[in-house]
């Protein structure tokens, strides 16, 4: 890379505003790569010889080959003490007072220090149900959360970092009518993100047409209640291990109240929807744990406490002889790098600080990472690959797959350097299903020697850290486009405009000026929704968290094509599934430009 490191306006002010440190004491970073050595210097501290993982690690850091999450780029060796994580699933709320209040200020220390917080909302009442307090009905958890939005308005009020908070609820829980509509009042949860957890036995009753039972557990209700609610009925919760006597509150049409959830997605783009028992029957822990929420962003499925601990692997850093007929990936680097960065993810784990001592008491029983990858749109452009065609995704796939079992490789000689993730069982891990469908080999030498980390790959979105690798496309989102506006939230509760160009095409314009683009050259606005999900559906048999996938879509989609995209995603085997319509109360931050 050149001598900047930082070759556009908005990467180098993403990263003075984000991610320097140079007004805090005793640090004056003036260029990326002091803060590529503080990081380095902060997650090698763990290890035996830190000199020589220091200096491993800045190699890796350096020219963005490998880029952790914007937490740990701003938090490490931060003298402040904030988290390297990005985002958490806070605790079981208790429906009561005390344990409303204990949520509320879990939630508002996790925000203060930097993390993200996800809620399933499910445990609490329906409103109209005696409260706790007796001279008071429950507000039920649409009328709860409005608080938690409150809370965090009130701590985000001038800052740069707008707080992140998901809201699950189950679809059978008797408010969940109230939870799909919320959003289409503009001015309340706007601090939330939405999903609804989808089960099978919901989808199975969707495609039959029939009725759907709204159910709340019987022991949580008032006697009272009770006697509203007589009828009985037995079935396992999302979050729950063991089946709950529960009541039953009303039955609806399944495939109307599919319908409301999709009629409100196609209005205000939320609430999106979490395929919650694919992601439990996937889970690696599912022999221990149930799973009912999401980090912000939804790459990673967590329990109770759990964090989200992220970084990715830039490939348009492992693409030789780009743009030629001669490309090609370096299987045998990014091999490599997937080792170092999974050993840095997980020194993450010890050197961090944690907002409450429960959540280092969960990441540090299960050490939980998250390894991804971002630049998959640029990378597939440099190859001369067509993000539609079946050869780019058969190239990712590979890509993928070779990190993943690279990851695990990585992850089964850290357990034989120091020790398996606490929390491993070698029967019940072995048995998961997405273990079984490693190869035989990774499969023995895990139960051999055990793995340090219980789950390795997630795809995060990393729209912030890929602005700062020099504009490459996100995540595995396609290109945006070749020319656009990007608009970022700056320190003083305003925005700042950029005009930016794609980074794979500044790359061509430098080698090929007078030479138009090629047709391999394709943006989202291009691409049918069933490319975003083929895209995701290869790459899921390689990723053990899940995938943050927007789908951008025309405003104009008819109504019932927007309803097959949801539907071909359930039909494909995916986890949940995120599609973003603009309409005129929610404006897109990435604008085409107009020239």
């Amino acid at each position: 890379m050149n001598k900047s490191d930082l070759e556009t306006d908005i990467s180098r002010y993403i990263w003075e505003n984000r991610y320097c440190l140079c007004e805090d004491p005793g640090l004056n970073e003036e260029h990326i790569r002091d803060t590529w050595r503080r990081v380095a210097r902060a997650l090698s501290q763990p290890e035996d010889r830190p000199d020589k993982w220091e200096k491993l690690f800045f190699s890796a850091l350096e020219d963005f080959r490998f880029i952790p999450g914007g937490r740990i780029l701003a938090g490490a060796n931060n003298p402040r003490p904030v988290t390297l994580f990005n985002c958490f699933v806070m605790g079981r709320i208790e429906d009561s007072g005390s344990g409303i209040e204990r949520a509320l200020e879990e939630g508002a220390i996790t925000m203060q220090q930097g993390g993200g917080v996800g809620y399933d909302f499910s445990t609490l009442r329906p409103h109209d149900c005696a409260g706790w307090r007796a001279d008071q009905p429950s507000p039920g958890p649409v009328g709860h959360m409005k608080q938690w939005d409150e809370m965090c308005q009130d701590l985000l009020a001038g800052e740069s970092r707008r707080g992140a908070m998901m809201a699950t609820l189950r679809c059978d829980h008797p408010d969940i009518e109230l939870f799909i509509q919320a959003k289409y009042e503009p001015e309340i949860l706007r601090n939330f993100n939405l999903s609804v957890l989808i089960t099978d036995g919901f989808m199975q009753a969707v495609q039959a047409d029939q009725d759907w039972a709204l159910v709340y557990p019987e022991q949580s209700l008032s006697a009272v209640d009770r006697e509203r609610y007589p009828d009985r009925i037995v079935k396992i919760l999302p979050g729950d291990m063991e089946p709950s006597h529960c009541r039953v509150f009303r039955h609806v049409r399944a495939r109307t109240l599919w319908q409301l959830i999709m009629r409100a997605n196609y209005e205000t783009s939320e609430p999106g929807v979490l395929f919650i028992d694919r992601i439990n029957e996937l889970n690696n822990l599912s022999y221990r744990e149930r799973i009912c929420a999401t980090n912000p962003c939804g790459e990673i499925p967590l329990p109770y406490y759990g964090a989200c601990d992220l970084g990715s692997i830039n490939l348009t850093r492992f693409i030789n002889n780009p743009f030629t007929d001669e490309a090609f990936v370096d299987l045998v680097a990014l091999g490599e790098i997937s080792g170092i960065a999974v050993r840095m993810l997980d020194n993450v784990i010890d050197v961090s600080h944690y907002p409450l001592q429960v959540q280092r008491d969960r990441e540090q029983a299960d050490r939980r990472i998250g390894l991804g990858i971002t630049g998959l749109a640029d990378a597939l452009i440099m190859l001369g690959l067509n993000y539609r065609e079946p050869s780019a995704r058969e190239q990712a796939a590979i890509i993928m797959k070779t990190i993943c079992h690279s990851a695990y490789c990585s992850s089964i000689a850290l357990a034989g350097e120091k020790g398996p993730f606490p929390s491993y069982d070698r029967e019940g891990y072995l048995s998961s299903a997405f273990i079984q469908s490693l190869p035989d080999n990774i499969r023995r030498d895990i139960a051999k020697s055990g793995i340090r980390n219980s789950h390795l790959l997630a795809i995060a979105p990393t729209g912030t850290i890929s602005l700062l690798a020099n504009n490459i496309s996100s995540g595995i989102e396609p290109v945006f486009g070749f020319e656009y506006q990007r608009r970022v939230h700056d320190t003083n509760s305003g925005y700042k405009d950029f005009a930016l160009v794609n980074h794979a095409v500044s790359q061509w314009r430098m080698l090929h000026p007078l030479d138009p683009l090629p047709e391999y050259f394709i943006t989202a606005d291009e691409l049918a929704p069933e490319s975003h999900l083929l895209m995701q559906k290869v790459l899921q048999p390689f990723v053990d968290n899940a995938i943050s996938k927007t789908i951008h879509i025309d405003p104009e989609i008819p109504y019932y094509e927007f309803i097959q995209i949801y539907e071909q995603a359930y039909a494909f085997g995916l986890k949940g599934c995120t599609i973003y319509r603009p309409t005129p109360n929610r404006s897109a931050v990435l604008t085409p430009s107009k020239s």
